[in-house]
């Protein structure tokens, strides 16, 4: 099965790009984190909802809170396609920072990538 990139593009052969097994769990990633249970008709559990967090104040418990929500979400949807290696948390002031690094099945290095929000 070809997965197509996204966003869309055309590669250099001139056929629909496919994103490397990184940059498709790279994207799952982020499509997890930042959708909110409910938000899907067929998968209404689906999601972090790491963007509910807009109202919350930064603190020492929504960090912990927020690492216990995204790691779970991240382990139950990424199931075959990636090793979760680590998830970090951090809050301060009006910002919330998640790091997550895992290895896509496939045999790529690990990867690393920092989501950085304003709450």
């Amino acid at each position: 099965m070809s997965v197509l990139a996204f966003p869309y593009g055309v590669d250099r052969r001139g056929r629909s790009a496919s994103p490397t097994d990184a940059e498709q769990v790279l994207q799952f990633v982020e499509l997890i984190l930042f959708t909110s249970p409910g938000e899907r008709v067929h998968r209404p559990e689906f999601g972090a909802a790491v963007r509910q967090l807009v109202f919350a104040p930064a603190s020492a418990e929504l960090a912990a809170a927020t690492q216990y929500r995204v790691q779970g979400a991240l382990q139950k949807y990424l199931g075959d396609r990636a090793q979760l290696d680590e998830v970090k948390v951090s809050a301060q002031e009006n910002r919330i920072t998640i790091e997550v690094v895992f290895t896509p099945t496939h045999g790529d290095a690990p990867t690393r990538v920092v989501f950085d929000r304003e709450v």
